[in-house]
């Protein structure tokens, strides 16, 4: 995906991530199905992604497609995404497939880390079945089987999987978009281990931490980030004094390594 593309995901994952309090599972849903029509409509496609025509226009356009058959929040993302550049005409297809895959990943992530690794050991176990047996290959890849086939041969292979498994294995084997199932379920582990990483904080230090100063930080965090973190602390003289801590893409930096580095730019400046 360009950088330009890359942007307007993160743009749209912004949004999405305000949007998955209420019901992220049928968020989900509904985006793998917006996904569908973008899918099989070349001509829009190339509409929604048309750069000399007006964002706002774009965004118009989508909206009144969708109007009444998806929910506000879905059209919202939806909208964004249309208004937003594209290079090239396949990625907002790839972002809408991106942004349904959190909504599902998430929709796990309501039963805490627990949820996020049960998901994980699932589609892991999965990608496995599918790898031990050629004959299930074959019927997973054959262009002549239906979807409802397909999933219902997919879901077979994981009995008793979550309704977040369920959901991304059965996108990844009725609608690979020209990949094979598997390696769509490898790409939704990732995003996975990525959403593992906001329930972890790695905190580094310029000395060890007590035992009651590493009570007061983790009750720190857990009431910041409104969850329970998992630790990790990193002894680093370097930083002079101070603390960094890193929970997914958030970074909060109140060493006095930093503050130093800062004034000095600020004196070049």
């Amino acid at each position: 995906m360009s950088r330009v593309s890359s942007e307007s995901l993160a743009q749209a994952q912004t949004l999405l991530e305000s949007k998955l309090g209420s019901n992220p599972a049928e968020l989900a849903k509904e985006l793998f199905a917006v996904l569908g029509i973008v899918d099989s409509n070349a001509g829009l496609r190339r509409a929604l992604t048309d750069p000399s025509r007006e964002g706002q226009d774009k965004a118009n356009l989508f909206s009144s497609l969708l109007d009444g058959k998806v929910s506000g929040a879905t059209k919202e993302i939806a909208a964004q995404l249309a208004g937003s550049r594209w290079g090239d005409p396949r990625d907002i297809g790839d972002a809408l497939e991106t942004l349904g895959a959190t909504a599902a990943i998430s929709s796990a992530e309501k039963n805490g880390s627990e949820g996020l690794e049960r998901l994980e050991d699932e589609l892991f176990s999965f990608v496995r079945v599918v790898a031990s047996s050629h004959d299930v290959q074959r019927a997973l890849d054959a262009p002549q089987a239906t979807a409802e086939s397909k999933e219902k041969l997919a879901f077979a292979l994981v009995p008793d999987a979550s309704e977040a498994t369920k959901t991304l294995i059965g996108q990844a084997v009725s609608t690979p978009r020209g990949h094979k199932a598997t390696d769509l379920v490898q790409s939704f582990i990732g995003l996975v281990a990525k959403r593992q990483q906001r329930w972890i904080a790695n905190v580094s230090v310029t000395r060890p931490l007590t035992d009651e100063q590493l009570r007061r930080l983790q009750n720190g965090l857990n009431n910041l980030y409104q969850r329970d973190l998992k630790i990790n602390v990193n002894v680093n003289p370097a930083l002079i004094g101070g603390i960094r801590v890193e929970v997914g893409d958030e970074v909060v930096d109140a060493t006095s390594a930093t503050r130093l580095a800062e004034l000095r730019r600020r004196l070049a400046s």
